[in-house]
């Protein structure tokens, strides 16, 4: 009969103790489970939203940014919802900011290139199909990464430079302004005339409807060389013809100059064989 009472009374504090414990943690996971499906839905909206922004301008810093605020903004409500129903939160951020900082020492490398990519792809010092020349290489922009940029040379090599490099250092872009200048050196010889060798090759370039007009064609004496005069021929043209411009204009000017008769002197030495003394 003792021991009836007291399984009776163990019973009874029991179900007190769980009625209790329900009355006190019932609507905290309650309302935890509501903030955590309200806060999934709201992350799905605003990702949603912000994706549809960013890919309009550039798709792919839109998924990159869109992804990372996924992850973000899931942890973050994933650690206030373990807050609300009691679980503490403080060594779980301490873990992960000792496993994020154990992750960023070991892809440091890794990191920079990141981070390059970011400010490339943000501030688009150029872009796809540009002509660029860096890290000592020249060609056309193939595809731009997160961690590296890929560029096609004009001989068909494919170089791939990491983002970081480029984000730190000088990068020439031939293809921002639709016109560039030619700066073409000609030789002349000191017998012949600088004037009539400037309208020969003023009439040369005005044959040629790849060479601009505006900006008028411009000559002028650049040096006076030991056995030549250099004259600096500048001119503009549409940057997509430059260069077929460039080595034709040469071998044009040369056949005016053969055919008026004018001189492209080159360089000369005369040895003098020793005299044999008896």
């Amino acid at each position: 009969m003792e021991n009836l009472t007291q399984n009776t009374e163990w019973a009874a504090q029991l179900s007190q103790t769980g009625a209790t414990m329900a009355m006190n943690y019932l609507p905290k996971l309650v309302l935890a489970l509501v903030t955590l499906v309200v806060g999934l839905w709201l992350i799905r909206h605003f990702v949603q939203l912000l994706e549809t922004r960013l890919t309009r301008h550039d798709p792919t810093l839109g998924r990159f940014v869109t992804s990372l605020a996924s992850v973000l903004l899931k942890v973050v409500l994933l650690i206030s919802v373990a807050s609300m129903v009691g679980i503490a939160t403080t060594s779980f951020i301490a873990l992960l900011g000792a496993a994020g900082l154990a992750v960023g020492l070991a892809l440091q490398g890794s990191l920079s290139n990141f981070a390059g990519g970011v400010l490339i792809l943000t501030f688009k010092p150029f872009k796809v199909g540009d002509t660029i020349e860096a890290q000592g290489f020249l060609g056309g922009v193939n595809r731009i990464m997160m961690l590296y940029t890929v560029v096609d040379t004009f001989d068909k090599k494919q170089v791939i430079i990491p983002n970081a490099q480029l984000s730190n250092a000088s990068v020439v872009n031939y293809s921002v302004h639709p016109q560039r200048r030619v700066d073409l050196p000609i030789r002349l010889s000191y017998g012949d005339s600088i004037e009539q060798a400037r309208e020969l090759i003023l009439a040369t370039l005005a044959q040629d409807e790849r060479v601009l007009q505006d900006p008028a064609p411009m000559i002028v004496v650049g040096d006076l060389c030991d056995s030549w005069v250099e004259l600096k021929v500048r001119f503009w043209s549409n940057g997509d013809v430059l260069w077929p411009t460039y080595w034709s204009m040469q071998e044009q000017i040369k056949l005016a100059f053969d055919g008026a008769g004018l001189t492209m002197p080159f360089p000369q030495r005369q040895l003098q064989s020793p005299v044999n003394k008896q």
